[in-house]
């Protein structure tokens, strides 16, 4: 009975001390995988049916195809700030342009209007498409002024319905394994909160703060999640990715970068086994710059965990 209870103690320490906010967390850092000096990189997303990396730089105006199994990256370019891009499930591509939002054919790059429910001197920034196939897409000022964005639902048929105001940087947005749940980050509020989420309907409600970042890990940007429910962030100002577990708040692990505004992050591969890595070099100082040479490129890393496959659009 003693041995018994003695083991019992051991698991119980065991348990506790794994899920004590002070223990260590696992680094590791990622690799550049190719210099592009991109000015705003954002946006990535695998399309496991072609197995290529989509990504965007916003301020060139331009989509990425990076396809790994031959080391190569074309673009297109999309005449206007390009804030995110997700594979449409018919074929093509939906990108959020600053003037609206358009399908693009991605044999030439031929652009089709949508819709676009922007005022002036607002963009469109991050978004994915929920399980279902609805895009959500945020919005910010040209110059940051608070509180002018919004979160927008675009829905299978076209129609575009607003779901948040008063947003300053509308950007990583992704839903729990469940489909119960959607995360979602407002920058300067270094906070993500999680909503309860109504999967048929599409419409979220409850919103609490599950994650606090500190400042000096800079803000939370994109984000992505794992097959294990975790959230991987892009810390913008932080040189960073950290992964974090949304029922207790905690960083769990952190991938280093060496480029100071890392903006966001997806897993990808044949696997899903990597996790590609966007970053920026706008606005960063000469003595910035001679600190990170590589800022701007796109990173990866292998974690040792799996991500889940992107949701397309369903709509088109």
């Amino acid at each position: 009975m003693r041995k018994q209870i003695s083991w019992s103690l051991y698991v119980l320490i065991c348990i506790m001390s794994a899920c004590s906010p002070n223990h260590e967390t696992t680094t590791m850092e990622a690799t550049l995988l190719f210099e592009n000096t991109a000015l705003l990189g954002e946006g990535p997303i695998w399309n496991h049916e072609t197995q290529q990396l989509y990504w965007v730089d916003i301020e060139k105006r331009q989509l990425h195809l990076y396809t790994p199994e031959i080391n190569k990256d074309n673009f297109f370019s999309t005449g206007e700030r390009v804030g995110t891009v997700v594979p449409i499930e018919s074929g093509g591509a939906l990108v959020a342009l600053e003037n609206g939002i358009h399908s693009m054919d991605l044999q030439d790059g031929k652009l089709t209007f949508i819709a676009n429910p922007l005022e002036d001197s607002i963009r469109f920034n991050d978004g994915k498409c929920d399980p279902l196939g609805r895009f959500w897409v945020g919005s910010m000022h040209l110059k940051g002024k608070k509180g002018a964005a919004s979160l927008y639902r675009m829905d299978q048929d076209q129609q575009i319905t607003q779901k948040l105001d008063s947003v300053t940087i509308s950007n990583g947005i992704i839903w729990s394994l469940d489909n119960t749940t959607m995360y979602y980050i407002d920058t300067p509020t270094r906070q993500v909160k999680a909503f309860d989420y109504d999967i048929e309907s599409g419409e979220i409600s409850s919103p609490r703060v599950v994650i606090n970042v500190p400042q000096e890990n800079g803000a939370p940007d994109g984000m992505t999640i794992d097959e294990e429910g975790m959230l991987w962030i892009g810390h913008w100002g932080g040189g960073m990715v950290g992964r974090y577990n949304p029922e207790t708040g905690e960083m769990v692990q952190k991938i280093d970068v060496p480029a100071l505004n890392v903006t966001a992050c997806a897993f990808g591969g044949e696997n899903l086994d990597k996790l590609y890595i966007t970053t920026a070099s706008i606005g960063m100082s000469e003595e910035q710059m001679e600190e990170y040479p590589q800022a701007g490129g796109l990173f990866v890393a292998e974690p040792g965990v799996r991500g889940v496959p992107a949701d397309f659009y369903r709509g088109l």
